[in-house]
């Protein structure tokens, strides 16, 4: 079995990940769209704007907003995609599996995951989190379950460039904090579905507290994007035995990775002497 990975990624995984971002006459042609996936290659750009109650000039805004040159351009991969549609199942693993396609199939699924978030996560919202963690002088990341570890992560990665930030990864202690947080704070709350009661809970008491919310999760259109500042966007699908969204946590680490490098990178020299610090400080932890 090959590594099947897609560094393109299809129609429908860049609107999930763009949905939340769309005009309300856009959105109606995207709802068109998915009802009519195999119909709408034969349409034309003045059909398609009839039968979704827009204009040609909103269908081509969606067009450019997903990546597309134009409509024609977008039919050409939306053709392809229903010829031979985006693979969705090829991290599913089966019975009697053996071990060679089990690892194939959990790689390709992360890497995958990579490809498409790298499509998806926005450039702009990422440099708006840069800029706001910043400035910010208290820096907390919330997440439960699996996203709690990355959370840590995140606290761990921060911490070696001298940065200080807190995790917190149990929800009542998430609550305790976020009511005592001020303006100068930003929270980064980790969550795949975006629909996490314990992190949502958190969120809204740290908004209300006056801090800035920053999310890192697969669903564009959650009520966790809803009531953020920024969102941070990543891409990766469940199956059988990825229920907890392990490739969705290969994501989020990734953004948090950029995070930390973006941050570093503008005084370099600085953070790279923190970095020499840390790993100092920690040598004697090492055999």
């Amino acid at each position: 079995m090959e590594l099947n990975v897609n560094s393109n990624p299809g129609f429908f995984t860049r609107l999930n990940a763009m949905k939340h971002k769309l005009r309300d006459s856009e959105k109606k042609i995207a709802d068109f769209i998915q009802s009519n996936r195999e119909e709408i290659i034969h349409l034309s750009i003045t059909e398609v704007a009839e039968r979704s109650g827009t204009s040609e000039s909103s269908v081509v805004r969606l067009c450019k907003r997903l990546g597309y040159k134009g409509f024609q351009d977008l039919k050409i991969y939306l053709a392809k995609e229903v010829i031979q549609p985006e693979e969705q199942t090829y991290e599913n693993i089966e019975e009697g599996d053996d071990m060679s396609t089990i690892k194939k199939k959990v790689f390709q699924s992360n890497i995958q995951a990579l490809y498409d978030s790298l499509e998806v996560c926005d450039e702009m919202s990422l440099k708006q989190a840069v800029d706001i963690i910043k400035e910010a002088k208290l820096i907390e990341f919330y997440g439960t379950g699996g996203s709690g570890t990355v959370a840590l992560d995140a606290q761990h990665k921060f911490l070696k460039i001298g940065i200080k930030a807190s995790a917190y990864t149990d929800s009542t202690l998430q609550a305790m904090s976020a009511s005592v947080l001020t303006k100068q704070a930003v929270v980064i709350g980790i969550s795949h579905t975006g629909s996490s009661t314990d992190i949502l809970n958190s969120m809204r008491i740290a908004k209300a507290s006056g801090a800035m919310l920053v999310c890192i999760t697969n669903s564009s259109k959650s009520p966790l994007t809803k009531i953020s500042d920024i969102v941070l966007q990543t891409a990766s699908s469940e199956t059988l035995f990825h229920t907890d969204a392990i490739s969705s946590r290969i994501a989020q680490l990734t953004v948090i990775d950029i995070l930390v490098a973006a941050i570093a990178n503008e005084k370099y020299h600085y953070y790279y002497e923190n970095l020499q610090k840390t790993r100092k400080a920690t040598i004697d932890k090492k055999l």
